[in-house]
């Protein structure tokens, strides 16, 4: 695509909607009349979102979905669009959509809003999972109907919905949402499927100092159960990692959820987009934290960032604008080292993660605001600030120092090395 002359854009109709494309001889009527909607690309990149919101002109000729869209400046060139398809991206009216992926217009239909508030169904109710039902209950009656909660448990299950069926303001017994159970079977009946099962957490004391990487071997065959499930349920809606390690457990849940029966890959299953690792909003939260209590770090309260997985890669910016390495990366391994300070007490450090990655973040996806979660760049569940927009998926994008934006390289790398 980067040796594409984009001078001139040809004009379609894409079920009923204008698009622009910088291809000619698409299998679409021909459009014109009307501002563009929709921009169609060809990008051979299946680990990529199918649709997206187009923050930058450079992201309709990058051949992948990598952490350059974080920086647009690292894409090359900007291409020259008619003033019309100009004026449609400056006012965050223009979707990407890449016609390589089978379910593009599957895609379309993922990104519409619906109105309403949206049915949650959360898998399990152990130590986070019961933490991060208290929030929702607690926090989400705007925004959410219901939560329904499945574990093997029966009687944790029934302890759950007696409980949080007691939690109720005074004289407004409708103003949080309800708390059901839920059969295994009817699991992707919902709007949001949170998993938050887990099969090994390492003991308080055990010695282990990475418990992320110490889960994967166990968690992963168990995510992957349920990706599966979800494709055979033809789920339409958000499937969101909140078990550890979450980054690599969204890259297996996506691609489980893409083989056939025969274990070949054939792009039917959940769509890239749809899958969000919840794990990075606690550690902004810690580095916040650290900020609070020692001035050196004061700025990352009102300019700093938070990139990458939730654990060993973590990048804390100190500010975007006046980005500071060293500082950086002293705020980095405070945040890193916050949860074994907890195990150091004799706990295991599982609440703030439960409402700050959890339910906080969870809240403000589906109220479309920009939050922090993992989202697929170029085969690896990367950590940034995104939002859930009518137009689809989209990441921030901003300039970013160089020595930042290095280390966000070093750390796409090491989740490649990973997966």
């Amino acid at each position: 695509m980067g040796d594409i002359a984009v001078s001139k854009c040809c004009r379609y109709l894409v079920d009923g909607r204008e698009a622009v494309s910088f291809e000619a001889e698409l299998p679409f009527p021909a459009g014109g009349g009307r501002p563009p909607e929709l921009f169609l690309v060809r990008r051979n990149d299946a680990m990529g979102p199918a649709v997206w919101r187009v923050a930058d002109a450079r992201q309709l000729t990058a051949e992948t979905v990598n952490v350059a869209w974080l920086d647009p400046r690292r894409l090359g060139p900007v291409p020259e669009l008619p003033p019309e398809v100009c004026a449609a991206l400056e006012g965050g009216r223009l979707t990407g959509v890449n016609l390589c992926h089978p379910r593009w217009r599957q895609a379309l239909e993922f990104s519409a809003p619906v109105p309403g508030k949206k049915r949650v169904h959360l898998l399990a109710v152990g130590d986070v999972g019961g933490t991060l039902l208290t929030a929702l209950k607690l926090l989400g009656g705007k925004t959410l109907s219901a939560v329904g909660i499945c574990d093997l448990n029966e009687n944790a299950v029934a302890r759950w919905v007696s409980e949080m069926g007691q939690i109720d303001w005074p004289w407004e017994y409708g103003a949080l949402p309800e708390v059901e159970a839920v059969e295994p079977e009817r699991l992707f009946d919902c709007d949001v499927f949170l998993f938050a099962a887990t099969k090994a957490v390492p003991p308080v004391g055990s010695g282990v100092q990475d418990v992320r990487m110490a889960q994967l071997a166990a968690n992963r065959p168990l995510a992957e159960s349920f990706a599966r499930q979800a494709r055979k349920a033809g789920f339409r809606g958000l499937f969101i990692v909140l078990s550890d390690p979450v980054d690599p457990l969204c890259q297996a849940v996506w691609r489980a959820s893409n083989l056939d029966g025969n274990g070949n890959w054939d792009g039917l299953g959940l769509l890239a987009e749809q899958v969000q690792g919840f794990g990075l909003g606690v550690m902004n939260a810690r580095a916040a934290y650290f900020a609070k209590r020692d001035s050196r770090f004061a700025s990352f309260l009102t300019e700093g960032r938070s990139f990458g997985p939730h654990g060993k890669g973590l990048v804390i910016a100190n500010s975007v604008g006046q980005y500071d390495d060293a500082l950086s990366r002293e705020l980095t391994d405070l945040t890193l080292e916050a949860n074994l300070r907890i195990r150091d007490l004799g706990y295991k450090p599982y609440v703030a993660p439960a409402v700050s990655s959890g339910a906080m973040q969870l809240l403000l996806t589906l109220e479309g605001d920009w939050h922090c979660g993992s989202v697929p760049l170029d085969g690896v569940w990367f950590g940034c600030r995104n939002r859930f927009t009518a137009q689809g998926l989209e990441l921030e994008a901003q300039e970013l120092p160089g020595l930042l934006f290095n280390r966000l390289r070093e750390t796409e790398a090491a989740l490649k090395e990973m997966i």
